[in-house]
């Protein structure tokens, strides 16, 4: 299968400060990781910059506008909130992590990638339409899900989401989209507090399995064998889109999951063999969380390998 590997160098610019957990050392962790021999059949492109226009699919013209003329000078800070905190490279960053997203999907649509690993920061799910949140600037996995829809004429769209914080930006932008299927696995209670399994959307669309503090392998293959992925596969999308954060894994510093490398592998192995089956093997995954830095490289390795041979 050939993969896309889309990430830029200006995603390492972003930075929130010393002792920030998400910080540019988790991207240079990934990319390290990712330059393992066995990967060098990467197709590697450099992230675009989001145009406005496909930012506007997903947040309101004042939030868009707010993000972009942050302008802290080198070496200043500013903090949007309790988490999020910019620095004089944030806005490029944010530009080109929601353009990475962007162009995975792309890549997969010309055909000449039938997977995406975009490898950006800052992460995007926690974004809302209108507030930045949990680390994020923009949603950048929903700017790819709108964007699939606004040039590719893609109606059905699934965003899947493993990381260990609950999505609540992206449940947001689809609760009120029948034909934009959102479902998330993650640790509750945790950060930020979101994502009850009473919640379904306007259209049985919104999927949420809370796993209890200390659940490790059984409990998230269950909840995603007998729970997200027979709706998934339901739902029956037109391009699968995967918010893949892997701070639920036992090291992350942030939760308090169990999980083990081998688990992303064997989810993303899931996913592909629906993706065969539904969308003509097209999936695009988007980087999101994961903060112990061993982890996430071991865990983000195991998944492109499995994006590569699935």
């Amino acid at each position: 299968m050939a993969v896309a590997l889309i990430t830029h160098r200006a995603c390492l610019g972003h930075d929130p400060g010393a002792g920030h957990p998400e910080s540019p050392a988790r991207l240079k962790a990934v990319l390290h990781a990712l330059e393992a021999e066995e990967f060098a059949p990467l197709l590697r492109e450099e992230a675009p910059e989001a145009s406005r226009e496909a930012l506007l699919r997903v947040h309101t013209p004042s939030y868009v506008e707010e993000i972009l003329s942050l302008a802290p000078e080198e070496g200043e800070y500013r903090a949007l909130d309790v988490d999020t905190v910019v620095s004089a490279g944030s806005v490029a960053a944010a530009l080109r992590a929601a353009g990475g997203a962007i162009a995975g999907v792309d890549a997969v649509m010309e055909g000449w990638a039938r997977a995406s690993f975009v490898a950006v920061r800052p992460p995007g799910h926690h974004a809302e339409p209108s507030r930045p949140m949990g680390f994020c600037l923009f949603n950048n996995v929903a700017v790819a899900a709108l964007h699939a829809r606004a040039r590719w004429n893609l109606q059905r769209l699934a965003i899947v989401d493993f990381d260990v914080h609950h999505g609540n930006g992206t449940e947001t932008i689809a609760d009120q989209d029948p034909d934009l299927f959102y479902a998330s696995s993650h640790q509750s209670p945790c950060y930020p507090g979101t994502g009850s399994a009473e919640e379904h959307g306007i259209a049985g669309n919104i999927v949420n399995m809370p796993l209890p503090p200390g659940s490790g392998s059984r409990v998230f293959r269950q909840a995603w064998g007998a729970g997200i992925l027979p709706l998934l596969e339901r739902f029956s999308p037109d391009l699968l889109l995967v918010s893949a954060g892997f701070d639920g894994h036992k090291a992350d510093p942030l939760a308090q999951l169990r999980l083990e490398v081998g688990d992303f592998a064997w989810l993303t192995g899931e996913l592909i063999r629906l993706a065969d089956a539904r969308t003509g093997g097209r999936i695009v995954s988007v980087l999101e969380g994961g903060y112990d830095l061993e982890a996430l490289a071991a865990s983000a390795a195991a998944h492109v390998r499995a994006l590569m041979t699935g």
